[in-house]
């Protein structure tokens, strides 16, 4: 295809949204977070939220075929503490209109995953992009 394969990721599809996230997040503008670039440039309409202390945040964007998609990123300094988890439960809340939301998590990546499985997210399949 002349393309090369990214990670092979496990697909998860969320929970349905919580009456209430559970966590103070605020949206901000699109940065230079290395995470908000990466959305940036494989997703559309992509909107941003973060704790109040900027310990964590939250991306959300249509990815492939125009579903809404999720990733979470917790600084270091704030890790083991169930921010992740938190994270990944108050996401489907921010997703208009309660249509569904997925997100790609590299199996590799243990604390990630254990994370959205912990929030309710379902693994439902696996799937590789591939970049030019």
């Amino acid at each position: 295809v002349g393309a090369e394969p990214g990670v092979l990721d496990a697909l998860l599809i969320a929970p349905p949204a919580p009456v209430r996230p559970g966590l103070e997040l605020g949206e901000v503008a699109p940065g230079e977070h290395p995470r908000v670039r990466r959305a940036l440039r494989h997703r559309s309409g992509v909107r941003v939220w973060t704790t109040p202390d900027s310990a964590a945040l939250l991306v959300l964007g249509r990815g492939v075929a125009g579903r809404w998609e999720a990733s979470v990123e917790v600084h270091s300094s704030a890790q083991g503490r169930g921010l992740g988890t938190a994270l990944a439960a108050a996401a489907p809340a921010q997703v208009p209109g309660g249509e569904p939301l997925w997100a790609q998590v590299a199996p590799a990546n243990t604390a990630s995953l254990r994370s959205f499985l912990a929030a309710g997210w379902r693994p439902v399949g696996a799937e590789v992009l591939f970049g030019s």
